[in-house]
């Protein structure tokens, strides 16, 4: 399966080509921030937006931070093992990557090793992995994760270091890993989150310190206790 999409003129190489070409018309310096963006900071900006889901899914009631909580502890984990799994399947297809393969390619990563295989994408698994588990926590910051990805994609074959076909498979594995597996982890993590929310102090990492647990069903809020007046007559 070494020669996937190798073997002559197609679809995926001319889109290659020309997502690839527009780095020419851009100034080596912005070519370069590029890069960067491509290679470290989309996926920033991911890590950044599930703190920032974190956040304010601490000030939600009990029952919705523990299954958000739950959620966001998920989408890292299942993009570890999407990246696992993508382990073996790349040995396996044995795809170079593209600039081994084709002649006039800029290639905006020059420190990538000769030996890493294409297929599939390790960053465009990881970007829809994070983005289609943030959206299992919180929707409107899922739909902008998944766009943080499918940029984080563009970016790799803009980059020179991927074809189309690699960053759609490496979404496709993403997002796969996390929704197949999603149902059992919520069912393992939700009881563990709802157990640390109870802690007097782990109990901040999944809800707000001023946020009051919830009352078990059926039974009244506990009046506040008023205060004891002093006995003056000791």
């Amino acid at each position: 399966m070494a020669g996937l999409t190798t073997g002559g003129p197609n679809v995926d190489v001319s889109l290659l080509y020309a997502i690839n070409g527009l780095s020419r018309h851009v100034p080596n310096g912005l070519g370069r921030a590029l890069g960067l963006v491509g290679e470290y900071g989309i996926l920033l900006a991911l890590v950044l937006l599930v703190l920032w889901c974190w956040r304010g899914a601490r000030r939600q009631d009990e029952t919705t931070a523990a299954e958000s909580f739950a959620a966001l502890v998920w989408a890292p984990l299942g993009a570890g093992i999407a990246l696992l799994v993508n382990v073996p399947l790349r040995g396996f297809v044995g795809r170079p990557r593209p600039f081994l393969q084709h002649t006039g390619l800029e290639v905006l990563e020059p420190g990538l090793s000769t030996t890493d295989f294409s297929f599939v994408s390790d960053h465009s698994t990881l970007a829809m992995a994070l983005g289609v588990g943030l959206f299992i926590a919180n929707r409107r910051l899922g739909f902008i994760g998944i766009g943080l990805a499918l940029l984080e994609g563009l970016f790799r074959v803009y980059m020179g270091v991927h074809y189309p076909t690699d960053v759609i498979g490496g979404f496709a594995l993403g997002t796969a890993v996390v929704l197949l597996f999603a149902p059992l982890a919520m069912a393992l993590l939700t009881p563990v989150v709802r157990a640390v929310a109870r802690s007097p102090r782990a109990g901040r990492l999944v809800r707000a310190k001023d946020r009051p647990l919830a009352q078990p069903v059926g039974l009244a809020p506990t009046p506040p206790t008023a205060p004891r007046e002093r006995d003056l007559a000791a």
